[in-house]
């Protein structure tokens, strides 16, 4: 009887979390073959125009996208010549994911100060609050500034504003990475986090003397193009921008890597959330420097989590309203889902964290109980922690607290082991 009780509280809470903001968006569904060039394989006149564009860096206006888009797929949205291109598109980007999430290194590295900002996703008066009184303190002198890791993204876009990675850096002290190789891990948050999101845990990373770069995901905070209110680039119901926001958040995280080992960092880790695990587990699905792994909520199936999600219920309605059934969007989202990655995330050693919800109506239950089953299947080293609460209400207390503990000692164990097998190699 209780257990029916907090199970119906719960789901409403979650409930009231996931409809309190009223800046959804339902937009139409793009196929965005513009956006994924060669392993699109539009027209060949649009190649030409999409690969120029994107050299060029130049902005194309959302009207002349439409009419390529109407040129490429015909009657658009229900034009299964469209669909069949985008499942043909994705299988590619899967047989050929050495290319497609490769990058050369960037070569414009900094850091920069400046005042930390929200830039927060929602209109509710308590958060634009927030947000001023922060914009009033900067303005007065009264925040302390802070320090970004800035360069341009390997994989370019037609939002310059995008193409500019930003990462919080927390360097841990001297002293505390004193006696052990130099550790560091990248911190991803969830999709529409807001700029402050996940701090705290990079402040928790630095006592273990474990620093810390907390990554903007392409389209978040101060990458976010001026026109949105939310992230809703990087998952919506244009495809081929979705994956190409995925494609740029694996390689932004590895270009980080390699920004590390340029500061003298050894070994490595990376935590996300939501969104941020799907483009962790797929950086280190392609990286074997990536050691320690965290997943804080974790699917199988992009596709899945978006058509099933109360989150995304707005893109799920575009697909409807399109005529798109539920193994449809599954196809043609493969070339970024975990599942499709899942051997070669097993191929190379690490130590990983999968962290899930008992009343998760976001990634639901059953999608994290297969990556546990996946994880059995190839033989990979995990541990698994459940909350009992759902996917917004992870962020609420004491839930939140319960989930720092999980990621927090997860981490410090992780990474202690891997400071000792380097003291003490086997063998």
């Amino acid at each position: 009887m209780l257990s029916e009780l907090y199970s119906k509280w719960m789901f409403s809470w979650e409930t009231a979390l996931t409809t309190r903001d009223t800046n959804r968006i339902v937009r139409p569904l793009e196929w965005g073959f513009d956006w994924l060039g060669e392993f699109g394989e539009p027209a060949p006149a649009a190649v030409g125009a999409g690969a120029e564009a994107r050299a060029a860096g130049a902005t194309t206006s959302a009207a002349a996208a439409r009419s390529a888009e109407a040129a490429r797929s015909g009657d658009g949205a229900r034009d299964s010549q469209g669909l069949e291109q985008m499942i043909a598109a994705n299988r590619a980007i899967v047989e050929r994911a050495d290319e497609f999430f490769g990058y050369e290194t960037p070569t414009d590295f900094r850091l920069e100060r400046r005042y930390p900002q929200l830039f927060p996703t929602n209109v509710r008066p308590e958060t634009l609050e927030q947000d001023a009184e922060l914009k009033r303190k900067a303005a007065a002198g009264e925040l302390e500034e802070a320090e970004f890791l800035r360069f341009t993204s390997a994989v370019r876009t037609c939002h310059p504003e995008n193409d500019v990675v930003n990462a919080r850096w927390y360097p841990a002290s001297a002293e505390k990475q004193k006696g052990k190789p130099k550790q560091a891990i990248i911190v991803m948050p969830q999709w529409n986090a807001d700029a402050f999101s996940h701090n705290a845990l990079c402040t928790l990373f630095n006592r273990f003397g474990i620093s810390a770069l907390r990554l903007s995901k392409p389209f978040h905070d101060i990458r976010r193009p001026s026109e949105l209110e939310r992230s809703d680039y990087a998952v919506s119901a244009n495809i081929g921008r979705t994956t190409e926001a995925c494609r740029q958040a694996v390689v932004d995280i590895r270009s980080c890597i390699d920004w590390l080992e340029s500061q003298g960092y050894e070994q490595f880790g990376v935590l996300g959330t939501s969104l941020g695990s799907c483009y962790a587990f797929i950086a280190a699905a392609h990286d074997a420097r990536l050691r320690v792994c965290a997943f804080n909520h974790a699917s199988t199936w992009f596709g899945d989590v978006v058509w099933t999600g109360q989150s995304t219920r707005h893109i799920r309605a575009a697909f409807e309203q399109a005529g798109l059934t539920r193994d449809q969007v599954r196809q043609i989202f493969t070339g970024i889902s975990p599942m499709s990655y899942m051997e070669r995330f097993a191929a190379h050693p690490k130590r990983v964290l999968v962290v899930h919800a008992t009343y998760d109506l976001t990634f639901l239950r059953e999608f994290s109980l297969d990556v546990l089953a996946n994880f059995d299947r190839c033989g990979i080293d995990y541990v698994s922690k459940v909350l009992p609460c759902g996917h917004y209400t992870t962020g609420e207390t004491p839930y939140k607290y319960i989930d720092g503990w999980y990621l927090g000692s997860f981490v410090h164990g992780a990474f202690k082991r891997l400071a000792d097998e380097k003291a003490y190699p086997r063998g």
